[in-house]
């Protein structure tokens, strides 16, 4: 069975950067999205930002300007924060979306705060 893996959270300064990671552990087939959700104490997971195969990508509000989605030819995506403020913290999730269904990773969790 496949698994998302994500990493590089941790607890930053505000107007700090991080970069997130997220790594299949298997191969799968039929990719139409991959993005980044999060998740903040007591509300409900949102969404970030998506890259489609065509290189497209979409950001929610909160994050244009601020975030970058990427991804490479090897499965993984990338989520670069910048000008970071404690409202930005929360559990982030990668997910790789295809015709049957919706992989999640497990979460990192980034902690804005000085």
């Amino acid at each position: 069975q496949v698994r998302l893996v994500e990493s590089g959270g941790g607890l930053v300064q505000p107007g700090g950067s991080l970069r997130l990671s997220c790594a299949a552990s298997g191969t799968i087939a039929g990719i139409k999205v991959m993005g980044w959700h999060r998740q903040a104490p007591g509300k409900d997971r949102e969404l970030v930002a998506t890259i489609i195969p065509s290189g497209a990508t979409n950001y929610a509000d909160s994050a244009k300007g601020r975030f970058h989605i990427s991804r490479d030819n090897a499965q993984r995506t990338y989520l670069d924060l910048s000008s970071l403020t404690p409202e930005d913290t929360a559990t982030y999730y990668c997910m790789i979306g295809t015709p049957w269904g919706n992989y999640w990773g497990q979460g990192t969790l980034v902690t804005v705060s000085s």
